[in-house]
């Protein structure tokens, strides 16, 4: 049985690439800008700066395990190797739910930006909107099934493209804007800490999921050339481009409309920042094109970080052994994209039960949010086990490497806990009783945790973590 992936596919700019698209800028504004609006007012500048800290701080614990070890299972991986099999299987276990979860929330807005190329009105339609996402759903599941390469390409076009439409939607805006008058007029105060305690933690999670997606090029990492540089490097950069997107659209957003209106656009609020821009109708199509390409986008690394993780825990038998395989022909697990396939669509067509789209993207956000919380939060624990031996020879990179990951982790778990305590029931339903289904997968005696499997398909080779305790080195 084949369980080599393709290696040395990606280049360093495809892997930063894919960071940007698993972040996906255009869709993420489009969708989660009002529903930050909703939640941390005039403060979400200031939010989408102060909680990308901690996102910093697990990137560079991605970075740093990266290095130390490639694997396709990425955080499943490195924490099964520092803290066991139960807490390592529940960390890939939460990455494939929320990117489950995502298959919705990544499909709809895809679905609704196609709708307006027709007929906006038709874009509030749930059970159509399903169907239309279904079918983009399979076309972006074929791509991936032919190959990593192939794939790589689509998405370098399809990100260079979105990158320049959003640039001059948002430059035109802040533009207008300024010119006739902000709805909103700036205030150092949207940089402040005037958050409820409950507004605090929703708008941190809501601000995870605003970064997520940029550790795509970890699970990429065994089809990455150089991959112990390049992936984690990928990761890490893309997170500066992202911000520099969701700041200057928030501010946007901000200038343009009332809070109370912002929030009513959380299906597509770049098609309204466009059209108030005065571009037009015209101009927002165009805007809803750059979102298509984003949703795309998203949708397939998301589908990436879904089969790589799968199939490295098929690999290890934390999962069927079966979904650990791949293709002669394409090296790709397709094993693990038709158990993707099926689960998606499942989802999409039981989201059309809900009352619109608007609640689906509020509830599946927040429950995408606590889930990512959860194993990045655990990827920053690793990184302070693993790299606690550094106090002995710098001072400087033990900070770096081991202190600033273990508060990102800790703020980041503490957030995700708290804000149990404030989620209506759909959004605890399906994040914590979706992660407690994971008991039913979970079966210790079936993976082996001393070893790390060989990206190069020369079998396996000893773990990069002495077993006597921490790794002083990186």
């Amino acid at each position: 049985m084949q369980t080599a992936l393709k290696a040395g596919s990606l280049s360093f700019i495809e892997s930063l690439v894919m960071g940007v698209a698993g972040s996906a800028p255009g869709f993420t504004i489009a969708v989660t800008t009002a529903v930050l609006l909703g939640t941390a007012g005039t403060l979400s500048p200031g939010a989408l700066l102060i909680f990308a800290v901690p996102m910093l701080g697990i990137a560079v614990a991605y970075k740093a395990l990266n290095k130390k070890q490639v694997n396709a299972g990425a955080a499943y991986r490195w924490t099964t190797l520092a803290f066991g099999k139960f807490l390592g299987f529940f960390s890939g276990w939460a990455l494939l739910l929320a990117s489950m979860v995502f298959m919705v929330t990544g499909s709809l807005p895809l679905a609704t930006s196609t709708l307006d190329f027709i007929d906006p009105a038709l874009a509030t339609n749930v059970v159509l909107s399903a169907g239309v996402a279904g079918v983009w759903f399979l076309a972006i599941a074929a791509v991936l099934i032919v190959g990593i390469e192939v794939t790589s390409r689509v998405q370098m076009v399809m990100t260079g493209v979105e990158l320049l439409i959003l640039t001059v939607v948002v430059l035109a805006a802040l533009w207008h804007g300024i010119a006739v008058g902000p709805a909103n007029p700036f205030h150092w105060s949207w940089f402040g800490f005037g958050y409820t305690p409950a507004s605090f933690a929703s708008s941190a999670l809501v601000v995870v999921f605003f970064y997520w997606g940029w550790d795509v090029t970890a699970n990429l990492a065994e089809e990455t050339a150089n991959a112990e540089d390049n992936a984690g490097n990928g990761g890490f950069i893309s997170i500066f481009v992202t911000i520099a997107y969701y700041v200057t659209f928030v501010f946007a957003a901000l200038f343009l409309f009332s809070i109370a209106r912002a929030q009513s656009f959380s299906d597509n609020i770049i098609y309204n920042i466009a059209v108030s821009a005065g571009f037009g109708r015209t101009g927002g199509l165009l805007a809803s094109f750059a979102v298509i390409l984003s949703s795309v986008a998203t949708l397939e690394t998301t589908m990436l970080q879904f089969s790589r993780t799968l199939f490295a825990m098929g690999r290890d038998g934390a999962m069927p052994k079966l979904f650990g395989a791949v293709d002669p022909r394409t090296r790709t697990p397709v094993r693990a994209m038709i158990a993707l396939i099926a689960l998606g669509l499942v989802l999409l067509w039981g989201s059309s039960l809900m009352p619109t789209i608007k609640a689906i993207i509020q509830d599946s956000v927040r429950a995408v949010g606590l889930l990512v919380a959860y194993y990045y939060g655990l990827a920053g624990l690793v990184a302070a086990y693993e790299f606690a031996g550094l106090r002995h020879e710098s001072i400087a990179r033990w900070l770096t490497l081991c202190i600033f990951p273990a508060l990102s982790g800790i703020s980041l778990i503490v957030l995700g806990i708290y804000a149990l305590t404030t989620f209506d029931r759909t959004t605890n339903v399906v994040g914590i009783g979706g992660l407690m289904l994971g008991i039913v997968f979970f079966r210790p005696g079936r993976f082996a945790i001393g070893e790390a499997t060989d990206p190069a398909g020369q079998g396996t080779r000893p773990s990069t973590r002495p077993a006597g305790g921490p790794v002083a080195g990186s």
